[in-house]
């Protein structure tokens, strides 16, 4: 009885690593990049704490973007002339610079994009793709968790987008880089107090917008 017990037990187990391992993985997995700024490092007392320079870092606030990120695996991403962009939208009319859910930008600090003024909350961003002149835009239209044919007051990434939510639209710096990312990554760089900038690379595009904190 006992042996047929555990070959019983050792065969479930081995069904369920099966199973697991065949589950699918998805083809753009989530991710997200955030700042944390207007903070400060204290350092407390005894034996401090276990970061980098033993410091804590209190009062500081948010700022995230999740998103999508697929990867490259061999594609041509923007085409050229008259057919750039057109893979990248999929028939949307921008683009929602990430995968599957809207990228959203989730910020607890004011944030002042070519002049204009975001409020603390949660938008959408987007991307209008035109050759060597890349727009950011966000947007206060919601997004959709799961695909909804019949909400109109959310979207699911940027299908059926229109202008009329836009919040603040800024252009963007493009940069050629000397490695292909394999995969869309969103990064916050030269980030301080002030503000900083938020770049989108994918394959050897880099394009990138500045942004200072609001008071």
């Amino acid at each position: 009885m006992t042996h047929r017990l555990i070959a019983a037990i050792v065969t479930a187990a081995a069904l369920g690593a099966s199973a697991a391992a065949q589950e699918p993985r998805p083809l753009s997995p989530t991710g997200t990049a955030t700042a944390h700024v207007l903070g400060k490092w204290v350092k407390p007392a005894g034996r401090g704490a276990p970061t980098l320079g033993g410091e804590s870092y209190e009062g500081g606030k948010w700022i995230e973007v999740s998103y999508g990120r697929p990867l490259k695996r061999g594609r041509n991403l923007w085409g050229a002339g008259a057919d750039y962009g057109k893979s990248a939208l999929a028939g949307a009319p921008v683009w929602r610079a990430g995968a599957n859910v809207s990228t959203r930008l989730k910020t607890e600090v004011p944030l002042v994009i070519n002049g204009k003024t975001i409020a603390p909350g949660e938008y959408s961003l987007f991307i209008d793709l035109k050759e060597n002149n890349w727009t950011f835009i966000v947007s206060s239209w919601a997004a959709q968790q799961k695909f909804d044919a019949n909400n109109k007051e959310a979207l699911w990434g940027a299908y059926n987008y229109t202008p009329a939510k836009d919040v603040v639209r800024a252009p963007m710096k493009l940069e050629t880089l000397p490695h292909a990312y394999e995969q869309l990554t969103w990064e916050f760089v030269d980030t301080t107090d002030a503000g900083g900038v938020l770049a989108i690379m994918w394959d050897k595009q880099l394009a990138s917008v500045p942004f200072k904190i609001g008071s």
